[in-house]
C-alpha cells in the first residue's frame, strides 16, 4: 500500500519535505505616503495599515530593511488633483519625495518601488486622461506615463510599477527612460491586471476620487487566456518582471504566466484579499496566522516568484 502520510507525520517531516517555501526576500510590502500629514493614519477598512507621514515612511523603510524583504512599493496620496494628474510629474510631488526620502533611508538594503499611474493623482480617479467625450485615452495616457516614468526614475525609484493598464505602455515608458539616459532602470509590467472587486480597500487607502469603473482597460475576469495574451505583449514590449494581479482568485492566470515566462512573475495580494483575512480572524472565524501563512504560500506555490503584500512585515517577523 502506497503510504504518503509517513511523510507527514511530525511537524519536522513535514518541514523537510516542504514543496514550498517563503523567505524574507521574496516579499514586497506596499505603502501609502500622504502629502501634508505629520503622522500615520490608520487605514479603516485595512486593520493594521496607514497611510504614512515622511517620518513614519521612514521607521516603515529601516523596519522593512532589518527584516530582510525583498523590497517596498510606493503610492503617493497628495492633497490636490486635477485632469491630467500634474501631482505625479512634480519632482516635488509627495510620491517622487517620497521615492527620494525612502532611497535614502533603505540604502542597498531593499529595492524602492513606485507605483507608476495616475489613478492617485487625477481628480476623475482613472488611471490616464480623459478625452472629449470623458473616456480614457489609451495614447494621450502613454504621453503621461512617459513623463512620470522619467520623474520617478529621476527621484531614484529602482523598479518602476507600471499599473495603468494601458495598451503599449511598456513600450512607451522603455522608449522614453531609453532615451533620458535611464537603461538601467527595470519596468514591472502589470500585465494581467484584472477589474477586481477586491480593490476596494485601496480606493479609501489612496483616497481615490473614481466614479464608475475600469472596465474598459483593466481585464474581464471572466477570461483567462486574455490574461496570456497581455502578458506576451509585455514581454515583447521589454517588461523586466510581470505582474498577475489580484492574486488568489487568479491562480490560474499565475500559473500560466510562471509557466510561459522568460522573466520574473510576481503576484500581489491585494487590499481586499487582506481585508477579507483580517475581517474573518477578527470575528474568530479563521485562524489567522495560519490562514495568513497559507495565502501567501498559495501564491508561491502557484508560481510567484515574489509576492507583493500587506502581510510582509509580519511574514518575515515569523519566518
Amino acid at each position: 500500500m502506497e503510504r504518503p502520510r509517513r511523510l507527514r507525520q511530525s511537524p519536522a517531516m513535514r518541514r523537510l519535505v516542504a514543496e514550498t517555501r517563503l523567505h524574507p526576500a521574496d516579499l514586497i510590502l506596499p505603502l501609502f505616503v500622504r502629502e501634508g500629514t505629520t503622522e500615520a493614519i490608520p487605514i479603516s477598512s485595512m486593520p493594521g495599515v496607514v497611510q504614512h507621514s515622511l517620518d513614519s515612511l521612514r521607521a516603515a523603510i529601516a523596519e522593512a530593511a532589518s527584516l530582510g524583504l525583498g523590497g517596498v512599493m510606493l503610492f503617493g496620496v497628495p492633497e490636490h488633483k486635477d485632469a491630467i494628474g500634474s501631482g505625479a510629474t512634480d519632482p516635488n510631488g509627495i510620491l517622487n519625495v517620497a521615492t527620494r526620502v525612502a532611497v535614502a533611508e533603505a540604502g542597498d538594503a531593499l529595492v524602492v518601488q513606485t507605483d507608476l499611474c495616475l489613478d492617485e493623482f487625477t481628480d476623475h480617479g482613472h488611471c490616464g486622461v480623459l478625452d472629449a467625450r470623458g473616456r480614457v485615452d489609451n495614447d494621450a495616457s502613454l504621453l503621461r506615463y512617459r513623463d512620470m516614468g522619467l520623474a520617478q526614475a529621476s527621484a531614484g525609484s529602482q523598479l518602476l510599477g507600471l499599473s495603468g493598464m494601458m495598451d503599449g505602455q511598456v513600450a512607451a515608458v522603455r522608449d522614453a527612460l531609453d532615451g533620458a539616459g535611464f537603461s538601467d532602470t527595470p519596468l514591472l509590467g502589470y500585465s494581467a491586471k484584472y477589474a477586481s472587486a477586491f480593490y476596494g480597500p485601496f480606493r479609501e487607502a489612496v483616497q481615490s476620487s473614481l466614479v464608475g469603473d475600469r472596465r474598459t482597460y483593466q481585464q474581464d475576469p471572466a477570461n483567462r487566456r486574455e490574461g496570456t495574451h497581455e502578458l506576451l505583449l509585455d514581454i515583447e514590449e521589454g517588461a523586466d518582471i510581470l505582474m498577475v494581479k489580484p492574486a488568489m482568485s487568479y491562480l490560474d492566470v499565475l500559473a500560466d504566466a510562471a509557466a510561459l515566462s522568460p522573466v520574473p512573475v510576481w503576484a500581489y495580494q491585494v487590499s481586499g484579499e487582506y481585508a477579507m483575512i483580517e475581517a474573518a480572524a477578527a470575528n474568530g472565524w479563521i485562524d489567522r496566522t495560519r490562514a495568513i501563512h497559507e495565502s501567501v504560500v498559495s501564491i508561491k506555490r502557484a508560481g510567484a516568484d515574489a509576492v507583493l503584500t500587506y502581510f510582509a512585515a509580519e511574514i518575515a517577523k515569523a519566518l
